[in-house]
């Protein structure tokens, strides 16, 4: 398999869930800590050696492509006011990658963003992640992912156990073990009941394809609502070419639900010593703790 370069990110979303914050405010946009939530997606991104981002995006949301520009009233602010430390952050953030931008037409499911890509993708494997998900590890988790799409030349995809309560919110895995937390997998059910559904390993936004992909997109139905979902075309892919899941190491969390995006938050915080005790001693006074 070819080294993989390239990555979507789809963040052409309404971002209802994040409402009415996102009423005129993309929820990639949305503050974790400092940083707005796609920055943590894309520093990710870099982090397992991905050079240009492709992103899934519509008329509303120039201000993410922006985020990653150079803004030059703003450092030249910062270099007359002598913050220098201050000026090479925003240049950094203005350097990272090479934004590719793509418009989304029609809001038609996550399969149609990624199918909008083709053109940019080619003829060559690329990653998938998930403009509000957001994963903490040690080794950047699209790269375990790709560790193994290298090493078994094929598809995989990103996966966490979560309860079985959760199950129905998820497109969960069947799959056979074959390491320690790699699958081979068998078949992806999208929002099974709990009665129906084969584990408890989700689909949580990471996914490395081949370019072949585009094809069963073509070939997939919209499902309800007129959507085309990703993991049909996976499905037909999985059947034909085989795919593998790997288990993610590391701390999740979706940035479209409101307690995990102020777990975040909190979590990013006590990272920082200069804001940790007066933190601490905030949440202790809220939760009444000795």
């Amino acid at each position: 398999m070819q080294p993989i370069r390239k990555v979507v990110i789809p963040v052409a979303g309404w971002g209802t869930r994040s409402l009415p914050a996102t009423k005129n405010i993309p929820k990639e946009m949305l503050p974790i800590y400092n940083k707005p939530v796609i920055q943590y997606v894309v520093e990710e991104a870099q982090a397992a050696g991905m050079s240009d981002v492709i992103l899934i995006t519509n008329r509303d949301k120039s201000v993410i492509e922006d985020h990653f520009d150079h803004n030059l009233q703003l450092e030249g602010y910062l270099k007359q006011k002598g913050k220098d430390s201050m000026l090479q952050v925003v240049q950094d953030v203005a350097e990272m990658v090479n934004i590719i931008s793509i418009r989304q037409k029609q809001q038609k499911g996550l399969g149609h963003a990624i199918s909008c890509a083709r053109s940019a993708i080619g003829n060559e494997p690329f990653a998938i992640m998930v403009g509000d998900d957001l994963i903490f590890s040690g080794m950047p988790g699209i790269k375990q992912l790709i560790e193994v799409a290298m090493s078994e030349n094929m598809p995989v995809v990103g996966v966490m156990e979560v309860p079985w309560d959760r199950v129905d919110r998820y497109g969960i895995v069947d799959g056979e073990q074959v390491g320690s937390g790699i699958y081979r997998v068998n078949n992806l059910v999208e929002k099974p009941s709990r009665d129906k559904a084969p584990s408890r390993l989700a689909i949580v936004g990471r996914y490395v394809l081949t370019p072949d992909i585009f094809d069963y997109l073509d070939k997939t139905a919209p499902g309800v609502g007129g959507e085309v979902q990703l993991t049909d075309a996976m499905q037909a892919l999985c059947k034909e070419r085989g795919m593998m899941a790997v288990k993610i190491r590391g701390k999740r969390f979706d940035a479209g639900n409101w307690p995990e995006f102020l777990s975040a938050n909190i979590y990013f915080g006590l990272q920082d010593e200069n804001i940790r005790y007066p933190l601490i001693d905030d949440l202790k006074e809220f939760l009444q703790l000795e």
